[in-house]
Order: structure tokens, then C-alpha cells, then sequence
């Protein structure tokens, strides 16, 4: 009597451990492009600060998202994204009323750091400086 696997049961572990990574090779994709978010949760923390100060010094943030001197967002390279460029995954907006300040990042779907996203997502910081409560947001996973 021969010892040994047929065809048949080696095709069926190959196709086994076809699946296997290809759901693993998903799901860790899917980690770095969170991953991802960091930055953009990072900067939105950044700009949550710097509105903060805007309102202790002037107790009111209705001007804070108009200037990209006050939000520091804007075209130079000094300066957070305000569209997609080569060194952020992200571009970033902020509107602001009274007393509440709220930062978006957009994720780039072209023309920002590579990899590119297949899907724009985005990451919202809302804070109403009045009473220091900070909302968190998003789609796209992040």
C-alpha cells in the first residue's frame, strides 16, 4: 500500500491556502490605510490647538477658518494642505463659527502622498471651544 496525498487533496489545500491569504492580505491593507488616518488626526489636533488659543485671545472663533494665517492651511509648503499635495495623504479644511471650530481631512485620491486611496474618505474634528467638547467623525474606515 502507497503512502501519500492524491492530487485531489493537495488542489484542495492550495485552494485553501488561497483564500486564507487573500482574506489575511485584505485585512492588513486595510490596517495600514487606517494607519493612515494618523496623520490626519494629528493635524486636526494641531489646528484643534491653535484654535483654541484663537479663542482665549480674541474669545471668539468666528474668523478662525477664514484666514490661512490664523488656520495655517493653505498653498505654501510651509503651511497644512488646503488641496492635495506630494507630501500628505490628506488636504484639510476648517470652518468656523462663534464659538466652535471644525477641521475636515480629505483623503487624496489624486495627486497627494502615494499611495493613492481607490476612495476618498475623511476624518472631522468638531470642537466647541465654549465648553471643550470635542467631536470625532468620518467615513472611510479612518
Amino acid at each position: 500500500m502507497k503512502k501519500g496525498f492524491t492530487l485531489l487533496e493537495l488542489i484542495v489545500v492550495i485552494i485553501i491556502l488561497g483564500v486564507l491569504a487573500i482574506l489575511g492580505f485584505t485585512q492588513y491593507a486595510r490596517m495600514i490605510e487606517k494607519s493612515r488616518g494618523a496623520e490626519a488626526k494629528a493635524i486636526l489636533g494641531d489646528i484643534r490647538k491653535l484654535s483654541a488659543g484663537y479663542y482665549l485671545e480674541f474669545g471668539s472663533t468666528a474668523s478662525f477658518g477664514t484666514g490661512a494665517s490664523t488656520a495655517h492651511i493653505g498653498t505654501n509648503a510651509d503651511q497644512i494642505p488646503s488641496a492635495c499635495r506630494a507630501s500628505h495623504w490628506f488636504s484639510y479644511s476648517v470652518t468656523s463659527a462663534a464659538t466652535n471650530v471644525t477641521g475636515v481631512a480629505t483623503r487624496c485620491t489624486a495627486g497627494g502622498k502615494l499611495p493613492q486611496a481607490s476612495t476618498a474618505g475623511d476624518v472631522q474634528l468638531t470642537s466647541v471651544l465654549s465648553t471643550g467638547v470635542d467631536t470625532w467623525g468620518g467615513s472611510g474606515g479612518y
